[in-house]
């Protein structure tokens, strides 16, 4: 009746072009709608989803077998640090690696993602302009694998700001190439901006406020002023591109807002105000709810500085409850993790911080799918299952909506129609 197909063949194949493939899913999680549907066959053809409905394979079929698995929509991270090096206790971290260490340390953390389940992502800046870049057009050739990457080039940052290298000596230069985005003044702004967008970046990530991790700036304190954050928005909007803003701070975070830009990450001490705004405007939320656990932990543990582990523990749990009042306001709110300050790979424990701090499980999931596609502006290819979209999807054993955990330990995962893993 059918042509079983194994999974290690499937992961060596070149994805699917001419053949079509039947994907038997045991459960179907249907984020769009909210729905978990037994028994269900997926028609895969030329890497995308042509049909969903229950399962009657023709005779023949090529079968990709996953009846005992739940079956949902690649999962989405909507804040990544892809081609750079790891967090650590050393802020000259990134003067001690070339370009050419970079594009392999890339290499590695787009495999590592793609493997814990995460096809899509959102690559919001690299010290190195454009190793991003670079690195989601190897992926896109098949070069390397990797996530759909969606890259910012880099930080766009006011001088000494959070989206610099600081905490060096003041006579130490840093290269040309870390400085890509450092800005003063609208004006310049858009020049920076511009220069970004005409060098393969997709969207543009701005530094609104300090940051945790930078040495010298301070997240509650805004730096980027609403002036320069909307000549941002402008010259994006007119390249056909869009902005999100790191921001920390209350006062940082609605002025970005109002300036337009499509979504706040961290959104660390973001007050009521802020959440009524974000919720007028549309503005998606990212706040990584996991995150301040592991720089606690391990911050601790490698002797990080002591000004970087006293803002993670100022911002840690007023984020948690900024999370937990945006979630019962109804504010859209994106599947975003910082991975790169911890360990690429294990983006999906922040799954039960979400659900812990207000979300059902499927609200979690939809997050990391259907509300991370529309972000980046992606919608009608990831992010779902239904008739059109790629054939981005993971497979696991446990059922995640019973316990949410159950992604950080994906069994398969399947990108454009060829299985991974």
């Amino acid at each position: 009746m059918k042509r079983l197909l194994p999974l290690a063949l499937l992961a060596s194949a070149a994805p699917a072009s001419a053949e079509t493939l039947y994907v038997h899913a045991g459960r179907l999680v249907d984020p769009e709608q909210g729905t978990v549907a037994p028994d269900q066959m997926l028609t895969v053809t030329d890497g995308r989803v042509r049909a969903v409905g229950p399962w009657a394979p023709p005779p023949g079929a090529t079968v990709v077998d996953w009846s005992a698995y739940t079956v949902l929509p690649g999962l989405i991270d909507m804040h990544v640090h892809l081609a750079d090096v790891d967090q650590s206790a050393n802020v000259a971290e990134p003067l001690l690696h070339s370009a050419a260490e970079i594009a392999l340390i890339g290499a590695r953390n787009a495999r590592a993602t793609l493997l814990a389940g995460f096809t899509s992502v959102h690559d919001v800046g690299c010290f190195r302009a454009f190793a991003d870049v670079a690195l989601r057009d190897a992926v896109n050739r098949g070069d390397v694998p990797g996530p759909r990457i969606s890259a910012v080039g880099a930080y766009v940052t006011v001088p000494g700001g959070g989206g610099e290298v600081t905490g060096l000596a003041p006579d130490v230069a840093l290269p040309a190439d870390m400085r890509a985005g450092v800005a003063s003044g609208p004006a310049d702004v858009a020049r920076k901006v511009s220069y970004l967008l005409q060098n393969g970046a997709d969207s543009i990530k701005l530094i609104a406020t300090g940051a945790v991790l930078a040495q010298g700036t301070e997240p509650g304190q805004q730096e980027l002023s609403e002036e320069e954050m909307r000549a941002a928005v402008t010259i994006a909007a007119s390249r056909g591109a869009w902005v999100t803003a790191h921001a920390h701070g209350a006062a940082g975070i609605k002025a970005a807002i109002r300036a337009g830009v499509r979504g706040i990450e961290h959104a660390s001490l973001i007050d009521a105000e802020g959440i009524a705004l974000a919720k007028a405007r549309g503005t998606f939320l990212d706040m990584d709810v996991y995150n301040g656990d592991y720089i606690a932990e391990v911050g601790r543990k490698q002797g990080w500085p002591a000004d970087m582990l006293r803002k993670n523990d100022d911002t840690t749990e007023a984020q948690r409850q900024g999370f937990s009042a945006a979630v019962k306001a109804g504010v859209k709110l994106t599947f975003g993790t910082d991975a790169g300050v911890y360990p690429h790979g294990l983006n999906a424990r922040q799954f039960r911080f979400m659900v812990r701090y207000g979300m059902t499980p499927m609200q979690a999931i939809q997050a990391a799918t259907t509300v991370s596609a529309a972000a980046l502006g992606w919608g009608k290819d990831v992010g779902a299952l239904s008739p059109g979209h790629w054939a981005d999807m993971v497979a696991v054993k446990a059922d995640p909506l019973a316990d949410i955990a159950a992604l950080e330990h994906v069994d398969h995962v399947m990108k454009g129609g060829e299985v991974v893993k």
